[in-house]
């Protein structure tokens, strides 16, 4: 992914300065991405998988260990009279059944842009490509998508997520993929300033939190693989995911699903409020790994939001490079029991899709 600067150079035009920010979507309260787990029991397992996952390299690229931000990805909310786009298949084929079948159609506003660019043009054989669009309660992820002619959208994925509806646990199929390889909702995993701006209005000291766990990745050969359950090449995963890519580590590591929870004597020393309600956030509600990748936590650009990641001191680097803090490793993480290791056999079978609007769950929340 490419530095959130190139969302933002020279790229406002009229209709997007008049937008109102608007805040990321969000299932209710009683979701399972929204649950407080700071007492959730400890996978059994738990220690000797996070030291697998710290000595194969932990958080980060292949020559570094970090915890760095990603601030390229834009939620855009599309009002009711926005262009319909129409979905064709990527040059490398459509994910079906998982996604929505080709010829569905999401709306995609004239301030549209896909991630790290400024408007719907993406190398989408070369980079991810998201585009992440919200109109009233239907969340719209593409993945791989890119403008094609005025009125299509070539994706290998569009996954539709009703935000007032309940899903069962295995979300929108088991083996199902979406716009991100776990076969999570993105865009209500994410954080943007205005949240973290929302926190600090309540508790100017940082010690609040943002209320849901975030989405992480690590690089597929850190990710747990196992034989021995019968998934393809070793694939596997843990609720709540539905999917795994392509993982390829040894199975004494995390799993694709694996919800981790900041140490709650982790010291908060030496960070400021924006940062502390972070990590706050990290020790109540946890991370989730949701793809593969170098850059660990992906935030919203803050292109349309009131709040700048400026006015926060929040950047890339706030997690390793702190003066008087302490540094975020992996090893500052315990794994939490979120169910057995399901084997991946990418045949997916999709769930009923919920009635929109009859429910206020968004998932169903299993003992955690």
């Amino acid at each position: 992914m490419q530095p959130y600067a190139r969302i933002a150079l020279g790229f406002l035009t009229t209709y997007a300065m008049q937008l109102a920010a608007e805040p990321l979507p969000r299932f209710s309260p009683t979701a399972v991405w929204n649950q407080n787990i700071s007492a959730a029991a400890l996978d059994p397992a738990s220690s000797s998988m996070i030291a697998a996952l710290s000595s194969l390299g932990g958080f980060g690229g292949v020559s570094f260990q970090r915890m760095q931000i990603d601030f390229s990805l834009i939620v855009v909310h599309a009002p009711p009279d926005s262009p319909m786009r129409t979905i064709v298949t990527h040059p490398d084929g459509y994910y079906s059944p998982d996604c929505e079948a080709l010829g569905a159609a999401m709306p995609v506003p004239l301030n549209a842009a896909i991630e790290s660019h400024v408007d719907l043009d993406c190398d989408n054989e070369a980079e991810d490509c998201h585009l992440l669009v919200v109109q009233g309660s239907a969340l719209y992820e593409a993945y791989h998508a890119k403008s094609v002619g005025a009125n299509e959208l070539q994706a290998q994925c569009l996954a539709v997520w009703q935000l007032d509806a309940v899903y069962p646990p295995e979300g929108r199929g088991e083996h199902c993929t979406s716009a991100d390889a776990a076969g999570f909702p993105m865009a209500p995993l994410m954080f943007n300033a205005d949240d973290i701006a929302a926190a600090l209005a309540l508790d100017a000291t940082g010690g609040g939190d943002l209320g849901h766990a975030i989405r992480f990745t690590i690089r597929n050969e850190r990710m747990a693989s196992d034989g021995s359950l019968g998934g393809v090449g070793g694939r596997l995963y843990v609720r709540p995911a539905s999917h795994a890519g392509s993982p390829s580590g040894p199975s004494t590591t995390i799993p694709y699903g694996a919800r981790l929870r900041m140490n709650a004597n982790f010291p908060l020393t030496g960070y400021n409020p924006a940062a502390r309600v972070l990590l706050n956030t990290f020790k109540r509600y946890g991370i989730v790994l949701a793809d593969g990748g170098n850059i660990t936590l992906t935030a919203e650009s803050d292109l349309f939001t009131t709040t700048k990641w400026a006015d926060l001191d929040i950047d890339s680097r706030v997690f390793d490079l702190t003066v008087g803090a302490q540094k975020v490793n992996v090893t500052d993480f315990a794994v939490i029991d979120t169910g057995p290791r399901i084997g991946e056999t990418w045949d997916c079978v999709r769930a009923a899709a919920p009635p929109p609007g009859l429910f206020k769950d968004g998932f169903e929340n299993p003992a955690l």
